[in-house]
């Protein structure tokens, strides 16, 4: 199966147009139209139909395939790549809101760094195809125990940090008052649901639903990446939140109180390209870095 022609196919179905993946990919319209082609007679079936562009029963499946596909291969090109680049003298940090830890912000160099913001699920794929030099992910966690990370690529991970978890409350909550709390007691509470910024309520759902996952309803689900954001929403009583216990100080009219059950913590992690044998240890801006984060 053809890479490129793979990459064009995507690119149709997404944007529902063989004309819009023709301005995309910089084709013209009849190479796309031929690229398609190709494609189906090399798997000897149908994968989109015309008018409307939609994919077919059969393309819908290769889509489930195709971004796993693109993904391994421009991770192996990046990786291969890697064995003749010099050390950069810039950097760029791929990083999950959440895992901008005050180590982490300390280790940055002073000069010649990109930090970019990116979904948690974005950042293992951002460092393996070299669209970032390094990353940093955080996730919940048993206390000592790695995340689990996609496998897109050969990458170190490293952890940087771990701390409690604080469940957020308005001061006025009947539960405000208490030492600890429990994951058990609070499944059918009303949540925020803030996938960037707060832990996910579909995590919460895989470490304690109720019956067949559900609970933690979402009251109202916020999709910004600040975690201030989320504790200033819960304290206007807008719904429960997990956060890391640091980041839920100091917000008026918010409570936090220390989640006890089960045994979780926030952990942030460092993702690394893993260096070719042989190679030298990594300098430039990136190898700056790294000394002063597990230094």
């Amino acid at each position: 199966m053809d890479p490129h022609l793979l990459r064009t196919y995507v690119t149709v179905a997404r944007l529902a147009s063989f004309s819009g993946a023709a301005r995309e990919l910089g084709y013209t319209q009849s190479a796309v139209s031929q690229h398609i082609a190709a494609l189906e007679a090399d798997l000897g079936l149908p994968l989109l139909t015309r008018r409307p562009v939609a994919p077919t029963p059969a393309g819908e499946r290769l889509l489930e395939h195709a971004g796993a596909l693109l993904l391994r291969i421009d991770a192996a090109r990046a990786d291969l790549d890697r064995f003749a680049a010099a050390p950069r003298a810039t950097l760029t940090v791929a990083a999950s809101p959440l895992a901008l830890h005050p180590r982490v912000l300390a280790a940055l160099p002073a000069t010649g760094v990109t930090l970019r913001a990116l979904d948690r699920d974005r950042v293992p794929a951002a460092v393996a195809t070299g669209e970032a030099d390094a990353g940093l992910v955080d996730g919940v966690a048993a206390p000592s125990d790695p995340l689990r990370l996609p496998d897109v690529a050969p990458l170190a991970a490293t952890r940087v940090a771990e701390e409690p978890l604080a469940v957020v409350l308005p001061a006025g909550h009947p539960l405000a008052g208490r030492s600890g709390l429990r994951l058990t007691d609070l499944v059918d509470a009303r949540w925020l649901d803030a996938p960037a910024a707060g832990v996910a309520l579909d995590r919460l759902r895989a470490v304690h639903g109720g019956p067949a996952g559900r609970g933690f309803r979402t009251a109202l689900r916020y999709e910004g990446a600040d975690p201030r954001a989320v504790v200033a929403l819960s304290a206007a009583g807008h719904g429960l939140a997990l956060l890391p216990h640091p980041v839920t100080e100091g917000v008026p009219g918010a409570v936090a109180v220390p989640l006890v059950s089960p045994r979780l913590v926030h952990r942030t992690e460092l993702l690394l390209p893993t260096a070719p044998a042989g190679q030298a240890e990594r300098g430039g801006r990136l190898g700056e870095f790294t000394h002063r984060l597990r230094g």
